[in-house]
């Protein structure tokens, strides 16, 4: 709602009533999404939603030191890159989870996901140094917003 206000910029009656039918017709539709289990209590998918905001901060913080190692293989010459396809095994078992992670990979500059196909990602990366981000850190915290129980913990990789 807050992002509607501001984007509207307009506080009448009628726009904030529009926001509201608005946010609350994404959230209808939406909602299965974040929150797969729909028989979670209240209490459960706020802790959910905090620990969402805790992993924001972190994937941001991510995200500013892939940009200073990019910003690194920019000023070292072409000679310093690696391209290369990974084929990484994940162990999370929701839509959302895996669609998170993908979205996180790609958000980290110098890193894409290109294709999932079950339990596995393949993912582009410009470097060894990105290769080596993607030592399953980023799986374990998004298996923790979710308490999920994974198969087996990322880590698990090979170039292809």
């Amino acid at each position: 709602m807050v992002t509607w206000i501001i984007f509207s910029g307009l506080l009448d009656g009628f726009h904030l009533a529009l926001g509201v039918l608005s946010c609350g017709f994404v959230a209808w539709i939406s909602g299965d999404l974040f929150f797969a289990d729909r028989a979670s209590s209240i209490r459960s998918r706020l802790g959910q939603a905090c620990r969402m905001i805790g992993y924001s901060f972190w994937l941001l913080w991510q995200i500013v030191l892939a940009n200073l190692h990019l910003l690194k293989l920019a000023f070292s010459g072409p000679g310093s890159l690696q391209p290369q396809i990974v084929r990484i095994k994940i162990g999370l078992k929701s839509d959302f989870e895996k669609f998170l992670l993908a979205n996180s990979i790609t958000l980290t500059p110098g890193t894409i996901t290109m294709k999932i196909r079950g339990d596995e990602f393949f993912i582009h990366a410009i470097s060894e140094v990105a290769v080596k981000g993607l030592d399953g850190e980023m799986e374990r915290r998004i298996a923790a917003i979710f308490h999920s129980e994974t198969k087996k913990i990322g880590g698990e990789s090979s170039n292809g």
